[in-house]
């Protein structure tokens, strides 16, 4: 914004008349200078670029926005998680499509019944029942549940190719299924690595997603980054783990 010359001499002497000054002459060779006591706030308050304050109803807009997106957090994030030990509680953040094709491609050529442990909004569980999986998803949140089921009923999938469960998997015996898919936050998957040791049936196979089992050695690994995907014959991993533990 530019300020023409009158403007700039209209808003000084505005400014001039708020000014307590001394009269105190202070002579400079031929010139006479008055010395002003002037403070910050009165400067300021008429300058052309002091600063503005926020509208109020702008205010009370951004406030309302924050906390309704908050709100909207928890009601996907939140719902069940006081049932879940503080280290095994993981916010549902969805599989990207490249994630998802990663699975699958680690699926093929794989059949029988498969469990998503943590289901979220079902994207996997739908993938996989498309390729032939009998597909159950554990899920605590009940408006993911919900969604789940809707979108499985809309498109015509049978529960015995998609179901969908408001149940916790941690206390769920796994040892029916042979194929189990998991993106978990890596503060899970130590305890997920014991659970599944125990429960798998020999020619089980695990995908996961992002995160790495700790202390397990892949089978194959597609992707990179945050997509990345990790496979694991849980057969494989009970022998090298048996290896491992002869050799310490």
């Amino acid at each position: 914004m530019t300020i023409s010359e009158p403007e700039t001499k209209a808003i000084w002497f505005k400014r001039l008349e708020k000014i307590d000054f001394v009269n105190r002459r202070i002579p400079l060779g031929n010139q006479t200078w008055f010395v002003m006591e002037d403070c910050i706030e009165v400067i300021l308050q008429d300058s052309p670029l002091s600063l503005q304050r926020e509208h109020p109803v702008v205010t009370a807009c951004s406030g309302a926005l924050l906390t309704g997106m908050y709100g909207l957090w928890s009601l996907f994030a939140v719902p069940g998680f006081r049932r879940v030990p503080w280290k095994l509680k993981v916010p549902y953040l969805p599989s990207s499509k490249q994630q998802t094709v990663n699975v699958m491609r680690h699926l093929h050529g794989r059949s029988g019944r498969l469990a998503d442990l943590g289901s979220g909004d079902g994207r996997l569980v739908f993938a996989a029942s498309s390729a032939g999986f009998q597909c159950t998803g554990f899920e605590i949140n009940s408006i993911l549940v919900a969604y789940a089921r809707a979108k499985a009923q809309w498109t015509g999938l049978p529960s015995s190719q998609a179901n969908f469960v408001k149940t916790d998997f941690w206390k769920t015996d796994l040892s029916s299924y042979n194929n189990v898919t998991a993106f978990l936050a890596p503060g899970a998957m130590e305890a997920l690595s014991d659970k599944l040791l125990k429960e798998l049936p020999d020619g089980a196979f695990v995908v996961s997603c992002r995160f790495p089992v700790p202390r397990w050695t892949p089978h194959s690994s597609i992707g990179s980054n945050l997509d990345q995907t990790f496979a694991y014959d849980i057969s494989a991993v009970r022998e090298s783990l048996k290896k491992t533990i002869a050799t310490e």
